[in-house]
């Protein structure tokens, strides 16, 4: 099959590779339809993160159609279309069996290649995941769209651990591709002022066309303008960079006692004004991945209340990936949300 590879920082190379063969029973093979390239590979790419040692196919956010099953599927067939988490995970130990698999002690992500682990992703025509990991892709949507449910069901993750009443005031950080999709999963379900906050006029606009009331140009006097839509700092924040500036500015947006859920994952370390925490009693949570949001993900775009294909500023071929990477990594202006199709 054809698949890009990771061969070394930087390069990547549209080659041929082996056809990827069932781990199990319990696994089935995808021909993928769909992939998009995730701001986790971009980062990930130039060996920084050490979470895409070469040589690694990458990709976790796809969907497709099944090509063969293990003889122990029972749920899925030849023919089925679908999309599926990015985490693999054992289903037996302690965080499974309380139903938080994100957290699980064998945790496996598509298209990750790290010290503990490597395995191949979605940058390919086929490719191989459990059972457990599938779910059906509703009528109403495309494989394109389709692809975008696990960067909305880490938004709805993440908004779910917020815990945001009807009313309560919201700030998010961060207008990137998961702050928009948070911002429209928040506004499908929250009646009180959202703000948004982002250094990108082109992407304040699109915040405000996805259910931002208020839009903020990020810098030194964000917060100060946040707090002055309430009068005293919003209720809830959501941070979506993942670095020391913006995670600052977050933590001023909110009231005393107000809540703050972490998303990005940019920086390993950031630097955390912990005065002000300790004193303001700010609640912080971080966000991983995905628990069971899936099916709340694909109701949301099937029933238009969340609108992904609007976010997609291309849909290219396989073979053109390399250079949309590039493009992506130099953060090309306009430039959000990039699908390939194999």
């Amino acid at each position: 099959m054809k698949a890009l590879v990771l061969e070394k920082a930087m390069e990547i190379v549209h080659r041929e590779v082996p056809d990827p063969v069932l781990d199990d029973d319990r696994s089935v093979l995808v021909r993928v339809k769909a992939v998009s390239i995730c701001g986790s590979d971009v980062h990930g790419m130039d060996g920084s993160t050490g979470r895409r040692i070469p040589p690694i196919i990458m990709g976790h956010e796809a969907a497709g159609v099944i090509e063969k099953v293990g003889k122990s599927v029972r749920d899925y067939k030849i023919g089925d279309r679908v999309t599926f988490d990015s985490t693999i995970y054992c289903g037996e130990c302690h965080f499974c069996r309380k139903g938080t698999p994100n957290l699980c002690d064998n945790r496996r992500v598509l298209g990750v290649s790290c010290d503990e682990y490597r395995r191949d992703g979605a940058f390919a025509e086929y490719v191989v995941v459990p059972e457990r990991i599938l779910y059906p892709i509703p009528a109403k949507l495309d494989f394109v769209s389709a692809a975008m449910t696990e960067p909305l069901a880490v938004g709805c993750h993440a908004a779910r651990l917020g815990k945001p009443d009807l009313g309560e005031s919201i700030a998010v950080i961060g207008a990137g591709l998961i702050g928009l999709l948070l911002i429209q999963a928040l506004r499908a379900n929250c009646s009180g002022t959202i703000v948004a906050v982002d250094m990108d006029e082109g992407r304040l606009a699109a915040a405000k066309k996805y259910g931002a009331d208020v839009v903020v140009k990020a810098g030194p006097d964000a917060a100060e303008k946040v707090r002055a839509v309430t009068g005293r700092g919003v209720d809830l924040a959501f941070e979506a960079v993942g670095a020391s500036a913006p995670i600052a500015t977050a933590i001023d947006s909110l009231r005393k006692g107000g809540r703050l859920v972490l998303i990005g994952n940019v920086s390993a370390k950031v630097e955390m004004p912990l005065q002000k925490i300790i004193a303001r009693q700010i609640q912080i949570t971080g966000s991983n991945a995905i628990e069971s949001e899936y099916p709340l993900a694909l109701a949301l775009m099937e029933s238009g209340k969340v609108d992904v294909k609007s976010l997609v500023s291309a849909v290219v071929p396989l073979a053109e990936g390399p250079s949309w990477m590039k493009r992506l990594y130099d953060r090309e202006p306009g430039l959000l949300k990039v699908v390939l199709e194999p």
